[in-house]
């Protein structure tokens, strides 16, 4: 009777620990199974470098996409358009880069570093001089002895631009050389970026200075007075914008850059005074 009994209490201890390991086996594997089915969101930063002058409008931009796309953060970096292809071409991890100008897209495309390249939007100069300076207040009045000007260095768009329109200029029997070359004996400082310019316009270091139309934002435009530059003697600058070869988030890289040539980007661009872009 007692070897019955054990035996008994064995085999009821046997089944008991069977049925504890095949219930545990059911709950992992169930575990699994819901967690299978719920991946996790993947929050996505996307680096996006972009000349200076479009810093306004595109953190504007930024804001409409990312309501439509809240696992996409932008993080921008704004500066001059040839030290953004000089960072891109050394290896910054940039996703999509916008330039200011044909010339530094060209450079990124020959150094192999951007994908085909779409012209977005363009922009023109214009002369900004400090509000209740006497001293500049006609594109005559730049060529007089004493006034100071503050542009872009050569390697940089804006700079690029203005010397281009001091050449139209000079090449005007409305100004004619000597013009030019007291306006080029003007110029007592060059920046790095198109927003250093207006910096120093509205800090009055300076009498006068060539930025984009574009800069002379909301907060901008009580502090400077606007001198256009007729379109004879301007030039109208052409934005591409391209998706980078090495960009760690190529999809959704393509999609901000669709996003910016969708009617709503260019809506958005328009608001901040840029000129369409063609066939827009």
């Amino acid at each position: 009777m007692k070897r019955f009994r054990s035996a008994v209490c064995a085999l009821l201890l046997l089944t008991f620990l069977l049925a504890a390991c095949g219930g545990g086996s059911s709950d992992t594997s169930g575990s699994q199974a819901s967690s299978a089915t719920k991946p996790a969101a993947t929050n996505i930063s996307l680096q996006v470098f972009a000349a200076a002058s479009l810093t306004e409008s595109f953190n504007d931009i930024a804001k409409q996409y990312q309501a439509g796309h809240p696992n996409v953060s932008i993080k921008y970096n704004f500066n001059g358009s040839q030290l953004l292809e000089q960072q891109i071409a050394n290896g910054a991890p940039a996703d999509v880069f916008a330039s200011a100008d044909q010339t530094n897209m060209k450079k990124a495309s020959s150094a192999g570093v951007v994908e085909s390249s779409q012209i977005f939007a363009q922009n023109r100069l214009v002369v900004i001089v400090p509000t209740g300076n006497k001293n500049v207040t006609s594109l005559k009045d730049l060529a007089k002895s004493g006034v100071k000007i503050d542009i872009g260095a050569a390697a940089v768009p804006a700079g690029k631009y203005s010397q281009q329109v001091f050449d139209k200029m000079g090449a005007s029997p409305q100004y004619g050389t000597s013009y030019e070359a007291n306006v080029k004996k003007n110029i007592v400082s060059q920046e790095e970026n198109v927003k250093a310019v207006v910096q120093k316009v509205q800090l009055g270091e300076v009498d006068a200075g060539f930025v984009y139309r574009t800069d002379v934002t909301s907060a901008v435009s009580s502090k400077v007075t606007v001198i256009d530059i007729p379109d004879t003697f301007n030039v109208i600058a052409q934005y591409p914008i391209a998706v980078t070869k090495s960009a760690p988030h190529h999809s959704e890289a393509q999609d901000f850059v669709n996003y910016v040539l969708s009617s709503n980007g260019q809506a958005v661009l328009q608001k901040y005074h840029f000129i369409a872009a063609p066939n827009k």
